[in-house]
């Protein structure tokens, strides 16, 4: 079995039509059946537009990296300081991984191992004492992944409806490891 070839580098301005391209495909392969149909369109129409997208490239704090698997685009994470909607993470220099997206097709070519890795490396670099997360409460895949880098699940949860369905979300943390 040949080994991909994986990249990851931050996305510019230019990126905001392909992360919201990746992000729009993503997040409907995860939620669509959760929800109705019209629910998960306008919850896409609103978060994944590439005028937001765009905006939040353009924001020096807020980090979006895209992962190429053999050149092409696979996936992506965006990470901020963001304490809002967690306020009990407060008490530490805390990194949000507010996504963690990766296509279908390359679900099983470690391109989310390759994001995570890197998630962590910036969070040490910029000496975060937590990155955290929110996951939602049913997707069994995205949680083993979490654990199995070290996240726990902080037994807060918070809700993150999509249009009108009601959905809630579990915050886990991992505590960074000084090196």
């Amino acid at each position: 079995m040949v080994t991909p070839e994986i990249n990851i580098r931050r996305a510019l301005p230019e990126d905001a039509d392909l992360v919201s391209h990746l992000s729009t495909i993503t997040f409907e392969d995860t939620f669509r059946g959760t929800c109705t149909d019209d629910d998960l369109q306008s919850f896409v129409d609103y978060a994944f537009t590439a005028g937001g997208i765009l905006n939040e490239l353009k924001d020096e704090d807020d980090l979006y990296f895209i992962a190429y698997c053999n050149n092409i685009a696979a996936g992506y994470m965006r990470l901020k300081e963001d304490y809002k909607d967690y306020p009990a993470i407060k008490k530490y220099k805390a990194l949000e991984l507010k996504r963690i997206y990766v296509l279908k097709e390359y679900q099983s070519k470690k391109i989310g191992a390759a994001l995570m890795a890197y998630a962590l490396q910036v969070a040490e670099q910029k000496n975060y004492e937590v990155l955290w997360l929110g996951v939602w409460e049913h997707n069994e895949k995205a949680k083993s992944f979490y654990k199995k880098w070290g996240f726990t699940d902080t037994g807060d949860t918070h809700p993150f409806p999509i249009g009108n369905t009601p959905q809630t979300d579990h915050w886990m943390i991992k505590f960074i490891e000084k090196r």
